[in-house]
């Protein structure tokens, strides 16, 4: 008789909680969408007074966005055939060149890092490497590749491995001597050691290079499709800006300004519940 209503009293405290979480979201959104609802308001304002031809308000912007990409039927959540196409193609290329970058940026730069032969070595090659600019190369990459989507893989890929391997490679070279000593005292093997030791505590470097290469393969995919191609959002964009339909322009520039920060938050989210434990044991230090 005593239990049922203590199961009741924390199933009351479990709903509050839950609440308050919720309406600690909704109202840290609206802390943060005021300002964005603000600039709208005032663009559409400024441009229905000044009536520039190449700044359409917001509300035609919209309309085009509609009609491009969200004016399919309830079945295909709104998405119209061409945002299919356009979708499909340009994050399939997005997230190849991206998680292929990822892929190379982490081993190459853990190798790097645990080896100070090879750090000072490539060093100079790696900082000369970085510091060309991606676009620069889009020539040399439809000369080797040909026009299509291996091109575009390879300009994402080359310009956003090396937020990551550089990342890779301090995070591994900043793991704490004493970790290293320790896991050698417990007779740790090096396989082990890394695995367990060294790429847990470079983690969060890495996972910020990962987060910065995301933003780069978003404004590289867009760079690369701007060369022959006949499907993706950067070849809309391209062929709006040629045919002079501006609203329609606009909508693809809009677009791409969502899927960042829809990239960036979803990645956020993945971070912190990733990298939880390492939040936790940064408190426990402090």
């Amino acid at each position: 008789m005593k239990t049922e209503p203590r199961r009741a009293a924390g199933g009351d405290v479990r709903a509050a909680g839950a609440g308050g979480r919720a309406a600690g979201a909704v109202r840290g959104f609206a802390e943060r969408a005021w300002l964005v609802a603000l600039v709208a308001v005032l663009w559409e304002l400024v441009t229905r007074a000044v009536d520039e031809t190449y700044f359409p308000p917001p509300t035609t912007i919209l309309t085009a966005l509609h009609e491009l990409w969200f004016s399919g039927p309830a079945s295909h959540l709104f998405f119209s055939g061409k945002a299919l196409d356009d979708f499909s193609t340009s994050l399939a290329h997005l997230f190849t060149g991206w998680a292929a970058a990822g892929a190379a940026g982490v081993v190459l730069g853990t190798a790097i890092g645990r080896s100070r032969t090879l750090f000072d070595l490539l060093n100079p090659v790696l900082e000369f490497l970085r510091a060309v600019p991606p676009p620069t190369l889009v020539p040399f990459f439809i000369m080797v590749f040909q026009l299509g989507a291996t091109m575009q893989i390879v300009t994402i890929a080359f310009g956003v491995v090396w937020p990551v391997l550089l990342n890779a490679c301090d995070g591994v070279r900043a793991v704490d001597p004493l970790h290293l000593d320790t896991a050698r005292v417990f007779g740790l093997g090096r396989v082990r050691t890394l695995v367990t030791v060294v790429l847990p505590a470079a983690a969060p470097k890495i996972f910020a290079g990962l987060r910065v290469a995301l933003s780069f393969a978003l404004i590289l995919m867009v760079l690369s499709e701007l060369f022959g191609s006949t499907a993706g959002i950067g070849s809309e964009l391209i062929g709006a800006q040629r045919s002079f339909e501006l609203p329609r322009m606009w909508a693809g520039i809009v677009m791409l300004g969502i899927l960042g920060l829809l990239f960036n938050t979803v990645f956020l989210l993945l971070e912190r519940r990733l990298l939880a434990w390492h939040a936790g044991a940064r408190r426990l230090q402090d």
